[in-house]
């Protein structure tokens, strides 16, 4: 799995406590190894982790070896970018973009 500096990566087996039992808002990059987009953003969400660390929470999850996440979430592409506030599902975008565009996308919902 691709480790991005300052990013956590979470598993089924930890989603709930991570992500849904949250405090704030946590933006969830549903990634794969095999995916040349999801190396691209690694750099992108790196830089937002430490920069938004304030108001945002940004954790990984190998869609390979966490299947059930993935599905629950009917998550079929990747990147797939998705945020999570009080447990639920809020904002998800598809793909790879600069951190200006992502921070443009995000921002009705941090």
């Amino acid at each position: 799995m691709v480790q991005i500096a300052g990013v956590a990566a979470v598993t089924d087996e930890s989603f709930a406590a991570e992500v849904l039992a949250a405090e704030g808002p946590v933006l969830v990059d549903f990634t794969a190894d095999w995916c040349p987009p999801c190396r691209q953003m690694a750099p992108v969400l790196a830089e937002l982790a430490r920069e938004e660390a304030h108001r945002l929470t940004v954790v990984s999850l190998d869609v390979d070896r966490n299947p059930e996440t993935q599905a629950a979430y009917g998550v079929l592409s990747m990147p797939t970018l998705m945020v999570f506030r009080g447990g639920e599902p809020v904002k998800s975008v598809v793909g790879a973009r600069a951190k200006a565009r992502l921070l443009r996308d995000l921002d009705d919902v941090l």
